[in-house]
């Protein structure tokens, strides 16, 4: 992830070890775990809202196509419209 060997490791934990001490390391080692929890969760969270949210976008753009297509065949103004009117009003009387 970070590309950090070991000797790096070991650097960056000898240099807090000396700037924070020995009874403040496993505190701060700990704080910093729920940290990078809470951040992972937080993080999960948001991602699943945003998929959310396109899969609602989705579903309103077929239903405003369902919609306008619904319209069109409604439409008297239209040939189409006033042929499939027509067989219509012909198989319910008929």
């Amino acid at each position: 992830m970070f590309d950090i060997g070991m000797p790096e490791l070991i650097l960056i934990l000898v240099i807090a070890l000396l700037v924070f001490g020995p009874k403040k390391l496993p505190e701060i080692g700990k704080s910093l775990g729920r940290a990078m929890a809470e951040f992972k969760r937080s993080s999960t969270e948001f991602k699943e809202n945003l998929e959310r949210e396109v899969e609602t976008d989705k579903i309103k753009e077929n239903l405003l196509a369902q919609q306008k297509e619904i319209k069109d065949a409604l439409d008297p103004s239209k040939p189409e419209a006033k042929a499939d009117a027509e067989k219509s009003s012909k198989n319910y009387a008929g």
